[in-house]
């Protein structure tokens, strides 16, 4: 995966050898091939139907019937599923209307502000019932949703808000206490940060810009006895600018990926096509949503955040009418309980949950028998995993996928018999998509050969906020450079075999491992460091360091462990440090020689 890629992982792939074949054709338990099937569902007339947009000048492929902006997504589904559950959090519970209700209060409360078109609003907050609020609040006013990675430390946070030159930001109690000091020292830099408005703080803030966010919605429960507000006047269209994710850069530094309201709304089309598919493939009638027993819900372990947490997630909820129900924090045997009580019919996450949900000895204790579907990525995931859940959940389907920040999530989708026939790929391209693979002049190369992934569609973003040469380096006439070192097998499989960057993926996260060498380097005693990633067996990959000392200086492994957690979230802190005698091995241009500083670690004790 690239710097950039945001969740959606795939299975790790091996490079295929050169005398290798892989399968061709249609898969031996379909009736219907890949091809076939795409014809079919996007025939004019159908569900799927594609038609063509210019976009930035470049004519696209988009989806006819996806909804033209985030508004008619949420004005569509307060008419289509108001009084079912929403949001459940904690006890908590809230419905599409009162969610409605609360969203319309503080989409107003900002107008007030002096939010407008174009301006940014940033989130940082766990996955409360507030988040969503807060998001769509900032889309019904033509504004752009900026969510910051609420697991960043205050310089992190306070990062995100210069960077973005947000207006507003709506915070939870932690991320205040965070940030608070910062914004005092750092007043000048963030001038136009002109209001905050806190969650959940347990005592009173006094501060002249600082509001309790309850002092306008008020707290769950009573989101449903809000006065009715009307929608705000705002003029959008489906190429408006909508989102602002952040996702790390070429310097280690966090890039904004500006993403517009057609993005978002044509991702919510990704999973409904792949399910779709699946039944068309197998030659069986697709059920109709309306005759299912109970409502469909998903148990949320993914970020908010994350591109793939909030469009994927929250806004496909939204689209469908599903139930969210949220976690303060991830516990296997809670989340169990959870898939009892509330019927969840969907989980996942990263690997290492489905792998927790699989292996846990109190499962039996459970009725898990509601689980319809079992998601994952974010990091490579073995193909074990998805024999254990066809083994463990006979009646869960497992699904895995390709997508980045700068994809607005979801690009490639692999579930069900696909997924279990080629259990090491990260599916095919939506229809709307295309990819290729490139050799490193940009030459598309053939089916099976190794190259860097390119792609376009109607879901890859603008480009970087205020960073003009990385957009440009990046994206090249409609497509996207990834990063990304795969291949495509003769049926358009994508399999990944490596990263083109110095990038590792832990549990879902991104870690950009000059960051972490940054701040190494750093230290008083540190005169050399290099930061690989080690593999985990749920986690996908861990970052590890070795480091070399100045002549006469001493630090133990442990320090510098605390020190890097004194600057940078807890994800990022390396898993072991070796301290080596030599300076690290380099190539004549200077670069660190990644896979012999893996050898090196491999070979040195844990007792290091």
């Amino acid at each position: 995966m690239s710097e950039s890629a945001e969740l959606l992982t795939p299975a790790a792939a091996p490079r295929p050898a050169a005398a290798s074949t892989p399968p061709t054709g249609s898969s031996p338990w379909a009736a219907m091939s890949l091809a076939q099937a795409h014809t079919l569902m996007t025939a004019p007339g159908s569900m799927f139907e594609m038609a063509q947009a210019t976009i930035r000048g470049i004519p696209t492929r988009v989806w006819k019937n996806a909804p033209p902006t985030m508004r008619d997504v949420f004005v569509t589904a307060r008419a289509t599923h108001g009084d079912k559950t929403y949001l459940v959090y904690d006890g908590e519970r809230a419905s599409f209307e009162a969610f409605a209700r609360a969203t319309l209060t503080l989409a107003h409360a900002l107008a007030e502000m002096g939010v407008s078109k174009g301006d940014r609003v940033a989130i940082a907050m766990r996955n409360l019932p507030e988040w969503p609020v807060a998001y769509f609040a900032t889309l019904l006013l033509g504004a752009i949703a900026t969510p910051l990675n609420a697991w960043g430390t205050g310089p992190e946070l306070l990062y995100g808000l210069q960077d973005s030159g947000a207006c507003v930001a709506v915070v939870d109690a932690e991320r205040w206490d965070r940030v608070a000091g910062l914004l005092a020292d750092h007043a000048h830099e963030c001038a136009g940060l002109r209001q905050v408005l806190v969650s959940r703080h347990a005592a009173p803030i006094d501060h002249a810009q600082v509001k309790a966010l309850e002092s306008i919605i008020g707290p769950v429960a009573s989101w449903a006895t809000l006065p009715q507000r009307p929608l705000p006047a705002v003029v959008m269209g489906p190429d408006d600018d909508a989102t602002l994710f952040y996702t790390s850069g070429t310097t280690g530094r966090a890039k904004g990926a500006l993403g517009t309201h057609r993005c978002s709304t044509s991702t919510l089309m990704a999973t409904a096509f792949s399910t779709h598919r699946s039944f068309i493939r197998r030659g069986e009638p697709v059920p109709d949503p309306a005759a299912r027993p109970f409502q469909r819900a998903m148990l949320v372990a993914i970020p908010f955040f994350h591109t793939t947490g909030c469009q994927s997630i929250l806004c496909n909820a939204l689209h469908n009418g599903t139930k969210l129900v949220l976690m303060h924090r991830w516990d296997a045997e809670q989340a169990m309980a959870l898939i009892e009580a509330e019927r969840i019919s969907a989980a996942g996450g990263v690997p290492t949950i489905a792998w927790q949900l699989l292996e846990h000895p109190a499962r039996p204790k459970y009725n898990l028998s509601s689980l319809e579907a079992m998601s994952y990525g974010g990091a490579p995931a073995s193909p074990e995993l998805v024999q254990r859940i066809t083994e463990v959940f006979p009646m869960a389907k497992p699904a895995t996928g390709w997508g980045m920040t700068e994809t607005s999530a979801t690009f490639t989708h692999h579930s069900a018999e696909d997924y279990v026939a080629r259990p090491a790929s990260a599916g095919p391209a939506l229809p709307v998509g295309d990819m290729k693979i490139t050799d490193d002049d940009g030459n598309a190369l053939p089916a099976n050969q190794v190259g860097e992934l390119w792609v376009k569609g109607p879901n890859v973003v603008k480009g970087y906020w205020n960073k003009p040469e990385e957009t440009a380096a990046t994206f090249v006439q409609g497509w996207l450079r990834t990063g990304d070192l795969g291949y495509l097998d003769d049926e358009g499989y994508l399999f990944l075999v490596d990263r083109k960057k110095d990038m590792l993926i832990r549990g879902g996260e991104n870690i950009y491992c000059s960051e972490i060498e940054a701040v190494l380097y750093k230290h008083p005693a540190v005169v050399d460091a290099g930061v690989v990633g080690v593999t985990h067996p749920t986690l996908g990959e861990e970052p590890a360091a070795l480091v070399v000392l100045k002549d006469g200086a001493h630090a133990e492994p442990e320090e510098l462990r605390a020190f890097v957690r004194s600057h940078l979230a807890a994800y990022k802190v390396p898993v072991r440090v070796v301290i080596r005698p030599e300076l690290l091995p380099r190539n004549p241009t200077g670069k660190l020689l990644k896979p012999v500083l893996k050898q090196l670690l491999a070979a040195t004790p844990l007792i290091s």
